[in-house]
């Protein structure tokens, strides 16, 4: 698929929660913030990590999220994730 189709697709899904994988296999999960012509940028999701225990430690890691920039014309599947 060309870089054109996925901004198209990108931007149609703007503000919900995808799956993109790069062809490279990596995947990227969170919910898409912008898109340009170049690249789209989504808020990563990230799960809490197990074994820490302390007051703020529950809390803190769902609220962080990187935002990461993935070229279009790297990606090689996208998916839209359903919303819980």
């Amino acid at each position: 698929m060309s870089g054109e189709h996925y901004y198209k697709v990108c931007c149609d899904h703007m503000g919900q929660d995808v799956e993109i994988t790069d062809r490279e296999g990596k995947v990227y999960v969170g919910k898409i913030e912008r898109v340009d012509r170049e690249y789209v940028y989504i808020r990563e999701e990230r799960a809490p990590q197990g074994g820490h225990q302390g007051p703020g430690l529950f809390f803190f890691p769902l609220a962080l999220g990187a935002l990461v920039a993935i070229p279009l014309i790297g990606i090689a599947g996208f998916r839209r994730r359903p919303y819980y």
